[in-house]
């Protein structure tokens, strides 16, 4: 793994090196700035060489869709740098990281060539290792604990003597010391890492708990914490002696003991009467009362902004779904205007007349109460532009080119075309038309068909394993 850190490093800092005058013209992260500038290098370098590599029609057209105006071949080029930088960032992280990780693991490794493993000092504890045996074809897992290394009974003896003597510092916890205790001390079963347990008894339990809890007292007290050191099978028994002094209060505190108090004895007696007259004074001074009410205005002026800039950062996505829902909209209704036109160009109308029918009787049933359609609110735009005086080849431009779709590109250019020719085909071209949009539309309803079948496989799929545990457990119950 080293060496492919190193190779990886070392060929990214070469090509980094020679794409040194490369000016990708990209934003983004400043990280990604060098991965830019070495991808646009390979990029000017391989592109000729196997254009293949870098060419997709299908992304270009979606480029050329999202960018329109802007030169497809500026945008394939910030494309598949970007791309191709983003993957190089990744794998190289991805190396680099590979190289931690297998640090890591040589450094937790304990097992010698040799087949011994360290024990450790004592203060090191007990650690965990996974061994495997090879034993012939076979291959056995352990997963084993690898104690300290055992003291004898003088380094036991010796232990204990050091525990006990930086004890005081172990359990004084916020006190300055044990002979001022005022706040609680830190009595636990172990201290660190060392494999000797403490248990602790208190002279007053009411007072010093054998978790090390301190109740607050108004005078000193002197409390005796018996302590039970165990190592093995080496024990020794301690007493210490701590002094419990009454809590120090600051300023702050004892007034608003003395207001606590005053407060207290004023409500007691005003029980009796109809309001509570609260202190006015305290030792010559006086003393004004406010209430304190829960104020979320500020929350709500901070959630009201908040809404403010998620409405105004989600317009655009809403904006386009309105954009999508148009477009599925117009893609659904265009088979029933072609089928129409056909119809009344086929009784002997006009195209002009044909169209105005075919939008006025959208406007009359949207009159009475009829849902608005894009694809006829088009319709209904042109003949307004008709009447305006727009001559009607333009009008017929106008309105392909507003839809933006290919199929009403493709119905304005067959009506101009029968303007400026004369095709006497019309009514036949137009009949196709519906026949193709008609089908086009049954495809579509197919494939979206075959797509929810698709999404409902996994629920479906849950279903059946909840039936089928709901059948099996009832039956194996009763065996």
């Amino acid at each position: 793994m080293y060496l492919i850190a190193l190779a990886a490093a070392g060929g990214f800092l070469i090509l980094l090196y020679l794409a040194r005058g490369e000016d990708p013209g990209q934003e983004g992260p400043v990280f990604l700035k060098p991965f830019l500038k070495v991808s646009l290098h390979l990029y000017k370098k391989l592109c000729p060489r196997f254009p293949g590599l870098f060419s997709s029609s299908q992304v270009e057209k979606d480029l050329s869709g999202l960018h329109p105006g802007e030169p497809p071949e500026y945008l394939k080029t910030q494309y598949y740098v970007r791309k191709a930088a983003l993957s190089m960032g990744i794998v190289l992280a991805g190396t680099l990281f590979g190289a931690a990780a297998r640090y890591s693991a040589e450094s937790e490794v304990l097992l010698g060539e040799d087949g011994t493993i360290p024990r450790g000092d004592i203060r090191d504890g007990v650690r965990e290792i996974v061994l495997a045996a090879e034993y012939g074809k076979r291959q056995i897992d352990f997963r084993l604990q690898v104690e300290p290394q055992q003291l004898s009974p003088e380094e036991t003896e010796a232990l204990f003597d050091s525990l006990l003597e930086e004890l005081p510092e172990y359990i004084r916890g916020e006190n300055s010391s044990l002979q001022e205790v005022r706040t609680d001390l830190v009595l636990q079963e172990r201290y660190g890492t060392f494999p000797v347990i403490w248990e602790w008894e208190s002279s007053r339990p009411d007072l010093v708990g054998s978790s090390g809890y301190v109740m607050p007292v108004e005078q000193a007290q002197e409390v005796v914490l018996s302590v039970s050191l165990s190592y093995g099978d080496h024990t020794r028994n301690s007493q210490l002696k701590v002094t419990l002094l009454p809590p120090v209060y600051s300023e702050e505190e004892l007034l608003y003991l003395e207001l606590l108090r005053l407060l207290d004895r004023t409500q007691k007696e005003s029980r009796g009467e109809e309001t509570w007259q609260l202190p006015l004074g305290l030792q010559g001074e006086e003393i004004r009362w406010k209430q304190v009410v829960e104020d979320n205005s500020l929350l709500l002026w901070a959630g009201a902004l908040g809404a403010a800039i998620a409405a105004y950062l989600f317009t655009d996505r809403d904006l386009h779904e309105k954009l999508e829902k148009r477009r599925k909209s117009l893609h659904r209704e265009y088979p029933e205007i072609v089928h129409k036109l056909a119809l009344f160009v086929g009784a002997g109308m006009t195209t002009r007349g044909a169209f105005q029918k075919i939008a006025g009787d959208y406007e009359a049933k949207l009159a009475a109460g009829g849902r608005a359609s894009p694809a006829y609110e088009e319709m209904l735009y042109t003949c307004r532009e008709l009447r305006s005086g727009v001559s009607e080849g333009r009008s017929y431009e106008h309105f392909g080119r507003r839809t933006g779709l290919q199929e009403y590109v493709r119905l304005s250019t067959l009506l101009m075309q029968n303007l400026k020719r004369g095709n006497s085909a019309l009514l036949e071209r137009l009949r196709e038309e519906a026949d193709k949009a008609w089908e086009e539309q049954l495809q579509q309803g197919r494939r979206m068909g075959e797509e929810a079948g698709t999404k409902l496989l996994v629920p479906m799929v849950m279903m059946l394993a909840v039936v089928m545990v709901m059948i099996m457990v009832p039956a194996f119950s009763a065996i």
